[in-house]
């Protein structure tokens, strides 16, 4: 996966957008050939932080060491980091081949080496027969696919993926996200990856962060993270029910969740919604005192109807700290600004 040593270095990275504060002491490594998820709601400062990495914002406060140098100082086009973002913004007017070739051409690379690069890496991405084609005839896929190819061209030392997968078609989905983890495999090329998708998160990442209103709540493994969620908000970002019970907050996957006849379960709810996603069905419940549930179970098991009342039982629970230093956020929290073309001076 990757060397000992890391390849950046994140040392309590604070930012703001005017006197609002968008990251909050941000700590983290990333080693050499290591994915790392950072996974968060949208606001939670993800954008932002990838950008302060990139140098087209400038932090408050804080440090950004790659290879154990400060870059603070060090341009955007300096610094041996590639961003990717949502969007692919390929030259509309040059073939694939010559939009791969923009970063080895303008290192200074001979145009017979800088096609030979961009060929192999058209191959490793699937894209060979593609290299005449204009954007404009592309897929979106194909077109974050040539994306991709653009920023390893440029042989950054750390690559930011800013949920590069958003605006792509559902089905495409999970091919394009297995091909990017194969190609950054192959490559050894280290990458910060955000997103609002659990699924997605939890999947690409060697390890995962957890970013809420610009604060690294925890970082770990996959399976460390989603076994041990810090707070109710990074319960319910990782799919839990998050249930008040004796003065008491405690987490329950709703796969856990068994439905009950009447009076043979405690707590008891009532059934609000329910549907198929498939091979589950996903009942949606409202407890006596008014929290809400879900239970995903089996489609083939016996169907309650909306209004309902039924027992409900689960096989464990994870006891989830209160923290008052740290409330969970309100329609009134501030949001991570919308940036227009901004570039922060580095």
């Amino acid at each position: 996966m990757s060397s000992s040593e890391p390849i950046l270095r994140v040392d309590r990275l604070s930012a703001a957008w005017g006197s609002e504060r968008v990251l909050r002491a941000v700590t983290f490594d990333l080693r050499g050939g290591e994915l790392l998820s950072l996974l968060g709601p949208n606001g939670s400062g993800k954008t932002t932080l990838l950008r302060c990495l990139a140098g087209l914002e400038r932090p408050t406060s804080g440090a950004i060491l790659l290879d154990g140098t400060e870059i603070g100082p060090v341009p955007a086009h300096r610094r041996g980091i590639g961003l990717m973002s949502q969007e692919p913004a390929l030259f509309p007017h040059r073939s694939v081949l010559e939009n791969v070739a923009y970063a080895p051409l303008l290192r200074g690379a001979r145009d017979v080496d800088a096609r030979a690069e961009v060929r192999r890496l058209l191959e490793l991405l699937r894209l060979e027969r593609f290299e005449d084609r204009r954007p404009e005839t592309l897929s979106g896929g194909e077109r974050q696919r040539v994306a991709l190819a653009r920023a390893l061209a440029a042989r950054p030392k750390v690559v930011l993926l800013d949920e590069p997968f958003a605006s792509i078609d559902v089905e495409l989905r999970a091919d394009l996200r297995a091909e990017f983890r194969r190609v950054l495999r192959e490559l050894g090329t280290a990458a910060v990856h955000v997103t609002h998708d659990r699924e997605e998160g939890l999947f690409l990442g060697d390890r995962v962060g957890l970013l809420f209103d610009g604060t690294l709540e925890t970082i770990g493994s996959p399976a460390e993270v989603f076994a041990h969620p810090p707070s109710p908000r990074a319960a319910r970002l990782l799919g839990y029910n998050v249930l008040r019970r004796s003065g008491r907050a405690h987490a329950v996957h709703p796969t856990e969740v068994r439905l009950l006849p009447r009076g043979a379960g405690d707590p008891e709810g009532t059934v609000v919604a329910l549907g198929t996603t498939g091979r589950e069905r996903l009942v949606v419940l409202s407890l006596e005192d008014g929290q809400r549930l879900e239970a995903r179970t089996p489609a083939g098991e016996p169907a309650a109807r909306p209004g309902d009342r039924v027992g409900l039982s689960w096989a464990g629970s994870i006891d989830l700290p209160d923290d008052p230093d740290r409330p969970e956020p309100t329609s009134a929290a501030p949001k991570e600004p919308k940036w227009t073309g901004r570039v922060g001076r580095p």
